[in-house]
């Protein structure tokens, strides 16, 4: 059975510099938001839509969330490659994104991943992480 994920009592830096939390992670599945705001709108004026590495790191975030859920305490997992598919602009906003285990097996794991601005679908992902023993 897959524990669920400990949240730490401090979050990594980079995960606090874009600013997203998970409101679960358990069996493979995880979700996480984060509210847009100035620092994730790109630089030019006229296109003040959130930066396409913030819905990337969005996405990969929550792919980690539901790989940890799922591994042992021995275990440690990777990015080691994600492709996304951007499908809407957004300025404003909550975006979520909840992400699941397609296929896992004992040291690659196939995540996927799906961010909505309300109820409108403005990214999906697919990944491959590495798992290691410890």
């Amino acid at each position: 059975m897959a524990k669920k994920l400990k949240l730490r009592e401090t979050t990594a830096p980079y995960q606090e510099l874009i600013g997203w939390e998970y409101s679960e992670a358990e069996e493979g599945r995880s979700e996480c938001a984060v509210e847009v705001r100035e620092a994730l709108l790109n630089s030019r004026q006229a296109l003040a839509s959130v930066h396409g590495g913030a819905i990337y790191s969005l996405a990969d975030g929550a792919m980690g969330g539901a790989l940890y859920s799922a591994l042992n305490e021995n275990e440690w997992g990777t990015t080691v490659q994600m492709n996304i598919v951007y499908l809407k602009a957004v300025t404003s906003g909550r975006l979520s994104c909840t992400a699941r285990i397609v296929d896992r097996r004992e040291s690659l794991a196939t995540l996927e991943a799906e961010v909505r601005c309300e109820d409108q679908v403005i990214a999906k992902a697919i990944g491959t992480w590495y798992i290691s023993r410890r």
